[in-house]
């Protein structure tokens, strides 16, 4: 353990390795999808953030995990980014600098078994608070959240129903705290397991008493993915595949047609023949056409993303532009400063424009539809909100063909099922390149995915339910708690500083002598 300490006494080494450590977790999340490895991938972090020599040197540790962090989440950047990804994570990192104080604080040293029970629920507060901040959608939003990596597990899922992804970053995180006090400090056994076994209990209670999501009905959505189509013309050819692939769905008794992120690329009030070839689709197919209008307005200056319903008749008028907008993607913050972004990678030449209000739109079929553009699929509060104002399904409308060859079209497409999980509601995620998905109420996949190979047409018999799950009821009460936690330990730390001493302040000088006693005995 000497040679270690020795061999990180090294600034530069040991900010290396804590950068690699706060890599760690990326392994969690898809493509590699190693959900179990989140339990313990925080560790090599912890235990070196606490062995730090002074508070100065933990909050670098924590701002070093933090920068290794989000570049490994958001390492599929780099080819649009490129060095600009590096800045974003430093910046970002500088989150975790806090956390780091806390690790040593609490974990540091010898600490107590009332200090270590202590951090197994501050340490899991603080990283909470951090990924409630960088969840802003002017930080990036919250991808790459630690909970997400749990998609797959039915028993997380059902935690996910009550208090959401948050509910699932706090446990995870609580588990890795308790396994680094476990390794580290023998005096924290006690509290160290406790906290396991109270997650493996909240997760049993979860399994066992949260509402379950009673199916009532059925529906058949299709989802419409062209595949890559590059070079010029690619948006009539892309249209042209789109609208051939929606004409093999002729007499499949279709509900629903949708078509993936920026599948039509010119406004439907400029091309009046655009919008007749798919109303004719949409009285070929029985089923309304839900599309992805990326282009300049004519009704009002700017570019916009906007969902457009499309029935026999023609546009129905139900339209939902984007409004949380990809920093750098599709506008850049504070453009007259970093505009110099458009420079250096694929950053936005122009600011799309933003929409105001979400939009639930009536199908028909008795079926409402609640859509989501791109990276919005990635913010809880959205799809809650459109769980409480009615929606029957859930719908993500999504392109990642920058990014077709990396890890990103697989962690796009899990987030859709934490979304059905937390709100009760199925939902779709239709993308132009894959990957396609589908899941129902609980989270559960529905079928296999379309790949990011695959140009087709795929037909989803959904499932649907109308429950109101807790965490659509009572919204994100793990972040309320973990922000009372902290509050609990600022107004005990600042109570501590403040307290007087026992026994009153200490004399400025020492008592004189007088001839009747002497400052040792008074009186003597």
């Amino acid at each position: 353990m000497r040679t270690i300490d020795r061999w990180l006494a090294s600034p530069w080494r040991r900010s290396a390795v804590v950068a690699l450590a706060g890599a760690l977790p990326v392994l969690a999340f898809p493509t590699p999808s190693l959900w179990w490895f989140a339990y313990v991938a925080l560790v090599p972090w912890l235990l070196v953030a606490r062995s730090a020599p002074t508070g100065r040197r933990a909050a670098y540790d924590g701002w070093c995990g933090g920068f290794g962090y989000l570049v490994a989440v958001h390492h599929w950047l780099l080819p649009s980014l490129h060095v600009f990804i590096f800045l974003i994570g430093a910046l970002l990192g500088l989150l975790w600098m806090p956390w780091g104080l806390l690790v040593r604080r609490y974990l540091g040293g010898t600490p107590s078994p009332g200090r270590c029970a202590v951090a197994l629920l501050v340490l899991p507060s603080g990283w909470l608070l951090v990924e409630l901040v960088r969840s802003w959608q002017g930080l990036g939003g919250p991808w790459g959240i630690l909970g997400a990596s749990q998609w797959q597990v039915a028993p997380a899922l059902r935690l996910a129903s009550v208090g959401g992804v948050w509910l699932l970053s706090f446990l995870v995180v609580a588990v890795n705290v308790a396994v680094a006090a476990l390794v580290s400090v023998p005096a924290a056994r006690l509290p160290a397991v406790a906290t396991v076994a109270a997650t493996a209990a909240a997760t049993a209670a979860a399994w066992a008493w949260a509402p379950r999501p009673e199916i009532d009905g059925r529906t058949r959505i299709a989802v419409v993915q062209p595949g890559v189509v590059a070079g010029r013309d690619s948006a009539e050819r892309r249209f042209e595949r789109e609208e051939r692939l929606t004409r093999g769905l002729v007499g499949h008794d279709v509900d629903l047609v949708v078509w993936g992120e920026s599948s039509v690329g010119y406004d439907l009030a400029d091309r009046p023949d655009l919008a007749r070839r798919i109303a004719a689709l949409s009285r070929a197919t029985g089923a309304d056409v839900l599309v992805n209008v990326d282009a300049r307005r004519s009704d009002r200056p700017g570019i916009y993303k906007s969902s457009v319903l499309i029935g026999p008749d023609g546009p129905t008028g139900d339209r939902y532009d984007k409004m949380r907008l990809v920093p750098f993607g599709e506008y850049i913050p504070a453009r007259s400063l970093l505009g110099w972004a458009t420079s250096v990678g694929k950053a936005a030449g122009e600011d799309r424009g933003r929409g105001t209000e979400q939009t639930v739109m009536n199908v028909g079929h008795g079926l409402r539809i609640g859509p989501l553009i791109c990276f919005e699929t990635a913010f809880p509060d959205m799809g809650r909100h459109l769980a409480e104002d009615g929606a029957d399904v859930l719908l993500g409308q999504s392109s990642t063909s920058t990014f077709q060859h990396s890890w990103a079209p697989e962690q796009h497409a899990s987030l859709a099922a934490l979304r059905a999980a937390e709100t009760g509601r199925p939902m779709v995620h239709a993308t132009l390149t894959g990957v396609s998905a589908a899941y129902g109420p609980g989270g559960q996949r529905l079928g296999p995915w379309l790949g990011t190979g695959a140009s087709a047409a795929r037909v989803y018999d959904v499932p649907l339910a109308h429950g109101v799950t807790p965490y659509v009821r009572y919204g994100d009460w793990p972040v309320h708690a973990a922000l009372l936690v902290l509050a609990a330990l600022c107004a005990g730390e600042g109570a501590r500083v403040l307290r007087p001493r026992r026994g009153g302040p200490e004399p400025l000088v020492p008592p004189a002598r007088t001839a009747h006693g002497s400052p040792a005995r008074p009186g003597r």
